[in-house]
């Protein structure tokens, strides 16, 4: 309805509360005997309009009225009354009004406040009858249940109740609160808790459950899932708003999945300040663009350093980051140097330059498969580049660095991997020529983190599947970026001197479980996302682990933080640098893999037989 036509129903309906107020007071009147009512009732037709026009009460469209139109319709009634009362108080004071009971103020208002609000919400109901008289559904009418009878449940009752061409019948909520047992919500009761859903299945011959516990952690959705499966039906988790109600839109609307959601544990934090090793200290970071390079900077600037220097090859990335800092820590002074850790030359300018008395190395080439095919690239930025960063720290004075390194050096079976493992023994080597602690922390792969497996999936879930994972019986070990930092730093505070720390990645995950979790949190049933298994790919094995066989593992003062030494490790020959570079410059991949083979006894290159055999832990 046209609010020209709200407005013109309102007139009646505001001479009508005049005359009820009017004969609540007196009982029974004629205008001749209260001559204050004409003026009266003239005066309301005049300055109600108005002050509800003032309010936006004729720029709302009531077909679809909320709590909020209501809460509009009170204040603009009230603020009418008031207008009005400040009418009649200058009338009696003029003798306009020989008299004026107050009591007709306060009457009027509860009378215009029913009317007016009653006509706006009978709108509303017209409408919504009116839809649903013209909804055809198609199909049989499905039972559900709603799990979780908070907000977000109460929400989706009232979608389900708006739109009934999904063909979703709500019979019922359910809830862990034992306090909402057996309360209704929008009318809906709350049958029981989640441990009886599959008894309230047979009993209301449920089709389906909607999941609508947006605040509920991973693992308890997950838990809710696996109980619906259980019991035969199926669940759809709810998104931000509940257009998968029907099916009918692409799941780029899914529910946004935390990325701590998939551990399948409690992820490890702790207080950001502490660090406090840093505080007042000169420290550069290297990879600074990157997705650990980020979150390190930003969880040392809280740790108020006395400059920090970041350090990357990636101008945009730098740049972002930059910008992040300036915004979150404006007292922290920055300084950004674009280079890369291959030029010598210029890696020393900095060092000198900038003097850092702390540095994390994070700069590397990370993505097994690539490197199997730049194998040249690997050796020159994961062993050269260390090298010119652990010479020119050393040289510069630097007496703390730490080098973030992989699981994948473990019994190498790739190029980075391997490589990786040089670049452990550069800084062991340089720590014990120098006597500084310089150290190294070994930790598994980061969800979220740039070109790791869990945007890959998001992107291909949104795309509508499939989802590709190389082998069903690939795991790996995960940890979040700011809790693989926050340990990082940590273990950066424990070093003396060519320690080798290892990060507690709890338990491996199988990675067709985590394409699973990230599906079903996402709020898609199994059979919409398909997996499909590609094989494994050049470098690639199926299963990590943290240390060598023969590693002698013990705790230190941080809980989530080991002490790892390694006997084969101990007394490796100098690393070939020349060697390596020249193998490089003539993208020898076959002489790279010798020489890397040479300095790790445990590599074995990506063709042969034995690289796809899982290792054991």
């Amino acid at each position: 309805m046209r609010n020209r036509y709200v407005l013109l129903l309102d007139l009646p309906l505001i001479v009508l509360a005049a005359m009820g107020a009017f004969l609540l007071r007196f009982d029974w009147f004629f205008p001749a005997n209260r001559p204050e009512f004409i003026p009266f009732a003239v005066a309301a037709l005049l300055i109600k309009p108005a002050v509800f026009a003032g309010f936006g009460l004729y720029g709302r469209y009531w077909m679809y009225a909320t709590v909020a139109d209501m809460q509009a319709v009170v204040v603009g009634v009230s603020a009418g009354s008031v207008a009005l009362g400040l009418f009649v108080a200058a009338a009696v004071l003029t003798h306009t009004f020989a008299e004026f009971s107050r009591s007709v103020l306060l009457m009027d208002w509860l009378l215009t406040l029913l009317a007016i609000g009653g006509f706006r919400f009978s709108l509303r109901l017209f409408n919504e009858r009116r839809l649903r008289q013209r909804v055809t559904v198609h199909g049989p009418v499905r039972n559900v249940l709603v799990i979780g009878a908070g907000v977000a449940g109460a929400s989706v009752l009232r979608e389900l109740e708006r739109n009934p061409a999904l063909g979703l019948r709500p019979i019922g909520l359910v809830d862990d609160d034992p306090v909402k047992r057996r309360k209704r919500i929008v009318g809906v009761k709350v049958l029981g808790n989640t441990g009886e859903i599959p008894v309230l299945v047979e009993s209301y011959a449920v089709r389906e459950a909607i999941i609508a516990m947006p605040g509920a952690t991973g693992a308890k959705i997950r838990e809710v899932a696996k109980i619906c499966a259980a019991a035969g039906i199926q669940s759809r988790t709810i998104p931000g708003m509940f257009e998968l109600l029907d099916g009918g839109v692409s799941v780029q609307r899914l529910r946004q999945v935390e990325i701590t959601d998939l551990l399948r544990r409690p992820e490890i934090l702790g207080p950001v300040e502490a660090a406090p090793y840093l505080a007042s200290r000169s420290v550069l970071v290297t990879g600074a663009g990157g997705s650990i390079g980020v979150e390190l900077c930003r969880q040392i600037a809280h740790a108020h350093p006395r400059h920090l220097v970041l350090l990357g090859h990636g101008e945009n990335s730098l740049f972002d980051a930059q910008q992040q800092l300036l915004a979150s820590f404006p007292d922290v002074p920055l300084t950004i140097a674009v280079a890369d850790i291959r030029d010598r030359s210029r890696v020393e300018h900095l060092f000198v330059r900038h003097r850092p008395e702390i540095v994390f190395h994070a700069a590397a080439h990370k993505h097994v498969p690539l490197m199997e095919l730049n194998p040249e690239e690997a050796v020159t930025n994961n062993v050269l580049g260390t090298l010119h960063v652990v010479a020119a720290a050393a040289a510069a004075g630097t007496m703390r660095l730490v080098l973030i390194s992989s699981d994948k050096a473990v019994r190498p079976r790739s190029i980075m991997g391997a490589s990786k493992r040089v670049a452990e023994q550069i800084v062991a080597q340089a720590a014990a020529r120098t006597g500084r602690a310089f150290a190294v922390v070994r930790f598994g792969n980061v969800l979220g983190s740039r070109g790791s497996v869990v945007p890959t999936f998001k992107r291909q879930i949104e795309a509508g599947g499939p989802v590709t994972i190389t082998h069903p019986d690939m795991t790996r070990f995960f940890m979040t970026i700011p809790e693989a930092v926050h340990l990082v730093v940590q273990a950066g505070g424990l070093a003396r001197g060519g320690e080798l720390f290892v990060l507690n990645m709890g338990e491996p995950i199988r990675i067709t479980q985590l394409a699973e979790d990230l599906i079903a949190l996402s709020g898609a049933a199994r059979d919409e996302i398909p997996i499909v298994y590609t094989g494994l790919r050049p470098g690639e094995k199926l299963t990590e682990q943290l240390w060598e066989d023969d590693a002698v593992v013990k705790g230190t003062e941080h809980a989530d933080i080991l002490r790892v030494t390694e006997p084969s490790s101990a007394d490796v020959p100098e690393v070939p640098f020349e060697e390596l570079a020249e193998a490089a410059s003539r993208s020898d991949a076959a002489r790279l893999q010798v020489l890397l083979a040479q300095q790790v006894s445990s590599y074995v290159p990506a063709d042969d037989p034995a690289s796809i055999v899982p290792s054991v832990r």
